[in-house]
Parts: C-alpha cells; sequence; structure tokens
C-alpha cells in the first residue's frame, strides 16, 4: 500500500457546520440545528459571517448543554421583543388570474422604524430629543444608523465566551469580518485566539443596512463578512486544511429558484438573493485538486525513498510541511435551503415578528430533515 493511501486512510474527518447571513433569516438555522441535533449529528466545527456568527457562537459556547434549545430561546426572546406597531400589510400582485391581495408581515416596517430592542436600537429612539427637526442636518454626518451593541447583553444570557478559546473546551468555532480599511478578510477562530462579544459584533455589523462598524484591534475596525462571503466554508479549509470535511451548509439564500421574477420588487430581491448565495463549489473543487496533487506528491516521494535515492533535507522538509499542513478534502456537502416566499419582499431579512421567526423555525426543522432524507 503507498503512503498516500495510508495517509487518506488515517486522516480524520471533521463535521462542519456553516451558517450564512441573513438578518432574520438566521432564524431558519434555528429550526435546522434543531433538527440535526435530533438526528444525533454532531459538530467538530461550526462557522458563521453575520447572523450565522450569532448562531454559530451560541452553539458553539453554549451555557447550557442543550445548545438547540438555548438557540431556540435566543430567537423567541428577540421575537418577543420586536415591536408591532404597524399592522399587516394588504399589497396587489398581478398574475395570469389577474390582480390578487395578498397579506404581507409588516415586521419589517416595525424593525426599520423602531429596531428590535435585543438585537438593535435606531440611533433616532435612543435621544429622541436630541435629533428632533433642530438637529436633523447632524443626520449627514452620522456613519450608522443603528446601535447593534445591546446584542451584547443578549448574547451573554446565552454564550459562555470563555469556551471559545484555545483550550476551551467548546465546539471549535469560526466566524469571519472584514476590515473597513484594508478590506482584508478577517477570520476569528477559537482554537488560536479567544473569542469575544466584540467579533460577533464585527461579525454583524452590515454597514449596508446601517449598522457600526467595530474596532476588534488596535486600529483595526470591522465590518459584515457578507461583504466578502457570505458561505464561510473557505474561511473553514484554510483554518483547517488538513482534516477531510463534511460540510452541513444552511442556505438562507438559495440559489434555486423555480420562476422568472414577475415584477420590479422581485428582480431586486432575487439579485441580493444571488448576491449573498453559496458561492464555495469553485473553492471545493479547487481545495480537492489540491489534495489530488498532494497525493501525487507524496507518491512521488515514497517511490524516490523505496530506491533509496538521497533526496536534499530542505526538499524532506518542504514534503513533511505540505503533507503535515494541507491536503483537507471536502467529501460531501449537505445543502439545506430556505423555502422561498410566494410573494418575495425587499425586507425579508428585517422580520423580526413573533410569526415570521416561529414559521422560519418550524420550516428549518421540515426542510431538514425533508432534504437530508432525499441525500439518503
Amino acid at each position: 500500500m503507498d503512503s498516500s493511501m495510508a495517509r487518506r486512510r488515517n486522516r480524520q474527518v471533521e463535521k462542519v457546520l456553516v451558517l450564512q447571513g441573513g438578518g432574520s433569516l438566521g432564524a431558519f438555522a434555528c429550526g435546522v440545528f434543531k433538527a440535526l441535533r435530533r438526528l444525533g449529528i454532531v459538530f467538530d466545527v461550526v462557522a458563521g459571517t453575520s447572523i450565522g456568527a450569532v448562531n454559530a457562537a451560541i452553539i458553539a459556547g453554549s451555557r447550557s448543554d442543550e445548545p438547540d434549545k438555548a438557540l431556540e430561546e435566543f430567537w423567541l426572546e428577540v421575537a418577543e421583543s420586536s415591536y408591532e406597531i404597524i399592522p399587516e400589510l394588504l399589497i396587489p400582485v398581478y398574475s395570469t388570474e389577474g390582480m390578487q391581495f395578498k397579506r404581507i408581515s409588516s415586521g419589517a416596517l416595525n424593525s426599520m422604524l423602531f429596531g428590535v430592542p435585543k438585537v438593535f436600537v435606531p440611533r433616532w429612539m435612543q435621544s429622541p430629543y436630541d435629533y428632533g427637526m433642530g438637529g436633523i442636518y447632524r443626520w449627514g454626518n452620522w456613519t450608522y444608523l443603528y446601535d447593534h451593541s445591546v446584542m451584547k447583553d443578549t448574547l451573554s444570557k446565552y454564550v459562555d465566551f470563555t469556551r471559545l478559546r484555545p483550550g476551551g473546551g467548546g465546539t471549535r468555532l469560526i466566524i469571519t469580518a472584514v476590515n473597513v480599511l484594508t478590506a482584508e478578510h478577517l477570520i476569528f477562530d477559537s482554537a488560536r485566539m479567544q473569542i469575544e462579544a466584540k467579533h460577533v459584533l464585527a461579525s454583524t455589523a452590515a454597514s449596508q443596512y446601517g449598522f457600526p462598524w467595530v474596532e476588534v484591534g488596535d486600529g483595526v475596525f470591522a465590518w459584515d463578512g457578507a461583504l466578502i462571503s457570505n458561505t464561510p466554508l473557505r474561511e473553514v479549509l484554510i483554518a483547517s486544511p488538513r482534516s477531510d470535511k463534511e460540510v452541513y451548509l444552511v442556505e438562507n439564500y438559495p440559489q434555486v429558484r423555480s420562476n422568472l421574477p414577475r415584477n420590479i420588487i422581485e428582480v431586486v430581491d432575487r439579485s441580493r438573493d444571488i448576491t449573498f448565495s453559496d458561492k464555495t463549489s469553485h473553492d471545493i473543487e479547487v481545495f480537492n485538486r489540491i489534495t489530488r496533487l498532494i497525493d501525487l506528491v507524496e507518491l512521488l516521494y515514497s517511490r524516490l525513498m523505496e530506491r533509496g535515492e538521497g533526496i536534499p533535507s530542505d526538499v524532506i522538509d518542504a514534503y513533511r510541511d505540505l503533507i503535515e499542513s494541507h491536503g483537507a478534502e471536502v467529501l460531501v456537502v449537505h445543502k439545506i435551503s430556505r423555502r422561498e416566499l410566494d410573494t418575495p419582499y425587499l425586507l425579508k431579512n428585517a422580520d423580526f415578528s413573533r410569526r415570521t421567526i416561529r414559521d422560519l423555525i418550524k420550516q428549518g426543522e421540515d426542510v431538514a430533515y425533508e432534504q437530508l432524507q432525499k441525500a439518503k
């Protein structure tokens, strides 16, 4: 048996859960994780960006021995804190059968205007008297609209951050952000550093939705990692390049849609879905090709050793570094994708209303069971 086959037989396989960003759509991942727990699937690595980083932090660093229940409690607490001031809306929808009116949740409008107290607060709600007509000229100098530092207190109820450090005893957590000044991708890995609340807040600092950057180090200011990639699988492969991977990927933004958009709202909605959809297939292909090349190098090395040919020490060192530090292969990817709404709307990822959050959790459970059953 050649050495590459021996190495492959002994290679560890990690189970990895990858969670996309998507605001309130992150409740879908809560339902998926509940189903995965009931199926007895245990993860070595949990990775996420934006709201996926919040979900991942609760799963990996849960104060409870039942992270699925803790995650659901978090989402229900968030939903209970949301405002329901503006009632549900009726909007006209045109089809081949003529115009119909469909009921649309106003949860997103309530969130946009009044915030979600357990997650973010609009600046004008914090000190309303400072932002009246007399002070409106100051708005032009704002760099953000919503303060999400309030989420620290919410997270502290569910996350034991002492577990999110090297040797902390929790599941390995990998979350991402981007450096505002350099556009550098930032990877926060609990196997190499202490992850704190500020790192989770940085990963959720969605500038396009009005959230502020977060200082995560001396002169390092971070925004939402979804600006670079909303599916941080490549970051897992970079951070853990030696062990093979069995990946469970939760898609808040489905890649596939059955019908073309019917109006300009659906055009914009679908464009955003594509922007934040999974784009890791090329990364997986590249990493698997690298694995094939490493196998070839190892086979050639073993043949030279068998012939007793002298090999320079620097070549041996380079070989060992390559073999010991690289070669991870993605063996399988289980994609669990959220079902698209019958009538998509632009603010679907900002709807934290009680009904919507509960519906997303339930859908996550149902879809996970359904899609994983098909994969068997």
